[in-house]
């Protein structure tokens, strides 16, 4: 996959180039991309959408979907926006959250609107970075926010979604290499990726939402 430079992880452009687009990162983002890819295919000719880094180079990518990368103020892609996304509720079979970089009533609000756009049924996947690895010294202060599974699950539960027990390993262990293979749990890889899926049926009663909800965005300019 030829990914791109993108701005910081934070979100906002800078004058430095961003962690992804550096050796380390892109072996990272190249590992992640075949078991990305097979997630936002899962359902053909569903649409996805992709929050993420690597998300510039969506072209090799089946069926309808939206890929946006990080920017100012929000995300930026074939369209510009902040949220609410602008998308209609339960219109989106699959969304990867690929190592976002956000404070924490930002996640919240984030993981609320991807439960809503998606349909019941269909899963979300985060990609995070592996605080208990070795190779994170490779990363240091320059790439996004380091994380264990856990908060994420209680993030995920909150936002009314159910994620899998147990997360799945990803990336190199110690040299800047592609390693796509997975393993069962974190272990010592450069990142980790956890599952969640909207229930067909909650587990509680919860409040009718609203037929469509269209939030502000703006066609991107040509490049």
């Amino acid at each position: 996959m030829a990914t791109m430079p993108v701005p910081s992880a934070t979100g906002q452009p800078g004058p430095a180039p961003s962690w992804f687009a550096s050796l380390p990162g892109q072996a990272l983002l190249d590992s992640e991309w075949p078991h990305l890819r097979g997630l936002l295919g899962e359902r053909p000719g569903q649409p996805w959408l992709w929050l993420g880094p690597a998300a510039a180079g969506a072209e090799g990518l089946a069926g309808p979907g939206l890929p946006l990368r990080p920017g100012a103020g929000g995300w930026a892609g074939a369209v510009r926006c902040a949220l609410p996304l602008p998308l209609a509720n339960e219109s989106i079979a699959a969304i990867v959250l690929q190592h976002p970089a956000l404070s924490g009533p930002e996640t919240a609000a984030l993981l609320s609107e991807c439960a809503r756009v998606l349909v019941p049924g269909a899963s979300l996947s985060v990609y995070c970075l592996n605080p208990l690895s070795p190779w994170r010294w490779r990363w240091g202060g320059g790439g996004p926010g380091a994380s264990e599974p856990q908060p994420w699950r209680r993030r995920l539960r909150a936002a009314g979604l159910a994620p899998d027990p147990v997360s799945q390993g990803i990336g190199p262990r110690w040299a800047a290499i592609v390693d796509t293979t997975l393993q069962h749990g974190p272990g010592v890889r450069a990142a980790w990726v956890l599952r969640a899926h909207k229930r067909v049926v909650p587990l509680t009663p919860v409040r009718a939402r609203k037929p469509m909800r269209i939030g502000a965005g703006a066609g991107a300019p040509a490049a």
